[in-house]
């Protein structure tokens, strides 16, 4: 399958998320939505990713039909995201935001496995595609910052709707993949999931994530009620995947060289500092692009790591279900907490000591990792498509 209709697929569903993410909470505050409001809808979209990459997995797992699910997931997010059109109020918003998320959030676990069981033992290179993903989001992030400049936040429905369209037609090019033998099929991750290890390193994924609740819900209302302009806005938000972009160039030599622990830690310590940057530095752009810059690390090199944890544990036949339980774990259940926290500490308590809540989140992950997480301490995996039992 050439890499080019992988790296497809990718730019077309994070661009859509570069429209979502920098800009749904200001359109939902445009349609009259109080913090704690847009903190629930937020959550929910982010509920569905604890139940709907599971269940898909499980039955593409079962049915060896990968991606024949992406498609399916693809053309049901597009047809259910239309009835924003016609919804403004609360209650309502929340069902089709259920609805839409529940398809939308199943699609891309079914489509890293498709990715890393193409790549082969070619699996470091995983990063060079899926950067495709963070060029998608820059470019959407730097239009759209300029469309809502020019016209109105009132126009996000109508891109994301035609954004939704082309992820479904981007996965109607991918060459349908290799089967897992059958023979493996029902394979259980039980055993996978009473190592220490494991369970460590899901915790700290899922507090990752719930540090970024407080960024993906409120940083362009944050920057908005700050005085920054929405070009600025969507430039800021460029910056940060554009680090992303760079770091994912240099993770395949940088996970030779130094390996997942290290990797890690680093990490953990420069995003405590990325989201104190934020909150306390909001009025200072310097600042706020040094806390871009560490988009890199606070995003890009956790997930670059988390994508090469799960396939050096969940193999064979066990991936699909690896990669939903990482996305339902980190992006699901903590996502959720982030957006929800965020929602209430955000009018109570202020923006400041919401992002100082994230640096201790993240504070707390880098305690656990240093106590449990010991994969990687050779610096030799790279990982392939069957790795060998731990």
């Amino acid at each position: 399958m050439p890499s080019w209709r992988l790296a497809a697929f990718y730019a077309a569903y994070f661009a859509s998320l570069g429209a979502l993410l920098p800009f749904w909470a200001l359109y939902l505050s445009h349609l009259g939505f109080t913090p704690p409001q847009i903190g629930q809808v937020i959550a929910v979209q982010m509920l569905t990713k604890i139940l709907a990459p599971n269940l898909w997995a499980w039955i593409a797992d079962r049915r060896q039909q990968h991606l024949a699910m992406v498609r399916m997931g693809s053309l049901l997010a597009a047809l259910s995201f239309s009835l924003v059109f016609v919804v403004q109020s609360f209650v309502p918003m929340l069902m089709v935001v259920t609805l839409f998320s529940f398809f939308w959030n199943a699609v891309l676990p079914q489509f890293e496995t498709i990715t890393m069981n193409q790549l082969g033992d070619k699996g470091h290179r995983y990063s060079q595609i899926r950067l495709w993903g963070s060029a998608g989001f820059v470019l959407m992030a730097l239009m759209l910052g300029v469309l809502v400049d020019r016209y109105h936040i009132s126009i996000l429905p109508n891109v994301l709707f035609l954004l939704f369209c082309a992820i479904y037609v981007a996965s109607l090019m991918v060459a349908r993949p290799k089967r897992i033998p059958l023979s493996h099929s029902h394979t259980s991750i039980g055993p996978i999931l009473r190592r220490p290890e494991v369970i460590a390193f899901l915790l700290v994924n899922l507090l990752i994530q719930m540090a970024h609740g407080p960024y993906y819900t409120f940083y362009t209302i944050y920057l908005e009620s700050t005085g920054y302009r929405g070009d600025l806005i969507g430039v800021l938000w460029s910056l940060g995947v554009i680090a992303e972009i760079v770091i994912f160039l240099l993770m395949p030599r940088w996970m030779l060289k130094w390996g997942i622990r290290r990797i890690l830690l680093w990490s953990l310590w420069l995003s405590a500092v990325r989201w104190l940057l934020i909150g306390f530095g909001v009025q200072s752009l310097p600042l706020l692009l040094g806390a871009q810059i560490l988009h890199a690390v606070s995003f890009g090199t956790c997930h670059a790591v988390a994508i090469s944890f799960i396939h050096h544990y969940f193999v064979g036949p066990t991936q699909s279900r690896g990669q939903a339980l990482y996305s339902s774990m980190g992006f699901g259940l903590g996502g959720v907490a982030g957006a929800l926290y965020s929602g209430y500490a955000w009018e109570r308590l202020g923006a400041s000591e919401t992002f100082f809540i994230a640096a201790i989140a993240v504070l707390l992950a880098l305690a656990i990792t240093w106590k449990y997480i010991f994969v990687n301490t050779d610096r030799s995996y790279i990982p392939t498509v069957y790795p060998p039992s731990q």
